[in-house]
């Protein structure tokens, strides 16, 4: 088969852990370790989250004296995708010997009218305190919101439309390598009406729908969705909290999970059965082997034909 993985950012760097070099070094290698039984048997692609890493590149930017203005989060993006991308593709050549991996820098197209660049939504960056919050908001014309513990920055996060490398991917699966690519939900970027030509945006892309949106466009069999938990829960956090073992895209979207943790990971896997017919699930990285044979997570499958 050919199987998409999405990993979580939490699979790289543990909630409440520090963003060390040596941490996430160790995360990788328990990443790598859990999907590397699939990889004897199946062609992988493997992406990854980055909100970690991106926080931290947007707030040493943010604070360098040397600069006029911090980089632009297409730009920190292509960084957390190089930087992530070395760790686990080092990760996976030492427990696939002999296996060709490579990790591919890659780019989302969204669409320039997409209505999330009018309300922007995603928290990116560190905290602030009011003023400064303010001051940089003037100085940048960044958009602030207050959350729990401060202000931080909010930026849109349009719709993947199109992952520009998927051709290359292809190609290097149908030669056997195993490929790293879409961090983040890959760099996002708009085509210039006339002429084509590129252009980054301050923006981000969801990591899922962009696994989602890679898998479509390889014509991949299977999307698995790797998380920090072993199900999707009904209930989650509740008394009557009970894990969903299978569920179609319409029943997933009828629970209305949280836009902040499950809701983008069962909307994705909604997206690819629907748009494919093929298989998704979502469940617990160390799990990866099990869920794929059924075993484990929460399996999302096509509704079945009214007889």
């Amino acid at each position: 088969m050919r199987i998409v993985v999405a990993l979580g950012g939490n699979a790289l760097l543990h909630r409440g852990e520090r963003p060390d070099a040596d941490v996430q070094r160790a995360n990788t290698v328990r990443v790598a370790t859990a999907i590397a039984a699939l990889a004897h048997d199946h062609d992988l692609v493997v992406t990854h989250g980055n909100t970690p890493q991106l926080d931290l590149l947007a707030a040493q930017s943010t604070a360098d004296a040397a600069l006029t203005a911090p980089y632009p989060l297409d730009l920190l993006g292509a960084q957390t995708q190089g930087v992530i991308g070395t760790l686990l593709a080092r990760a996976l050549h030492d427990v696939l010997p002999g296996r060709r991996v490579v990790t591919l820098v890659t780019h989302t197209r969204v669409r320039v009218d997409d209505p999330a660049f009018a309300h922007p939504t995603e928290l990116v960056g560190p905290v602030y305190p009011e003023k400064p919050a303010r001051f940089l908001a003037e100085r940048h014309g960044w958009h602030m919101a207050e959350d729990r513990h401060g202000w931080r920055r909010v930026v849109p996060a349009p719709s993947p439309e199109r992952i520009l490398e998927a051709d290359t991917v292809r190609a290097l699966l149908e030669s056997g390598t195993l490929v790293v690519c879409a961090g983040g939900g890959g760099i996002p970027v708009v085509a210039d009406w006339a002429t084509g030509a590129l252009h980054g945006v301050d923006a981000v892309v969801d990591k899922d729908l962009a696994a989602a949106r890679l898998a479509e466009d390889l014509k991949a069999d299977f999307l698995l969705v790797l998380t920090d938990v072993p199900n999707v829960y009904a209930g989650y956090g509740t008394p009557d909290q009970r894990p969903v073992l299978d569920a179609t895209p319409a029943e997933l979207r009828d629970a209305h999970y949280p836009v902040e943790s499950m809701g983008p990971k069962a909307e994705a896997a909604a997206r690819f059965v629907e748009n494919t017919g093929h298989l998704a699930a979502i469940g617990a990285l160390d799990a990866a082997y099990e869920i794929v044979h059924g075993r484990s997570g929460t399996l999302v499958r096509p509704d079945l034909p009214v007889t």
